[in-house]
């Protein structure tokens, strides 16, 4: 899926979860379209999602702002919302003090055993 020129990604759902692979930039440019089009997901189900940003190249204040938004959305849902890094993105992250509410994990496949059953 394109969601803008600067950010593109593939959604798989596995069992009882989605999965988000993105690539690019996640920034003031890319956030709106992220945002809709990850709560249109959310809202649609399943509710615990797994965003792999191991390929994103930049991460700005907005684009925390969103995943923040997502998390609560998620929770909201009733389900979880689990973020895959790279050492650019956790950078980020850790400087805002968001790792534990990101959720952050080091790979897809321990985000998604962490998943609750159905």
């Amino acid at each position: 899926m394109n969601l803008t020129v600067s950010l593109r990604g593939t959604r798989e759902i596995k069992e009882n979860c989605q999965i988000f692979r993105l690539t690019g930039l996640l920034d003031a440019f890319s956030e709106p379209t992220f945002r809709r089009v990850l709560g249109e997901c959310i809202d649609a189900g399943p509710k615990h999602v797994v965003l792999a940003l191991s390929q994103i190249d930049f991460v700005d204040s907005s684009g925390l702002g969103a995943l923040v938004q997502l998390v609560k959305q998620a929770q909201n849902a009733g389900g979880t919302l689990q973020i895959v890094s790279n050492p650019r993105v956790t950078q980020t992250v850790k400087l805002v003090r968001l790792e534990k509410f990101l959720s952050l994990q080091p790979s897809v496949e321990e985000a998604i055993a962490n998943v609750p059953p159905q």
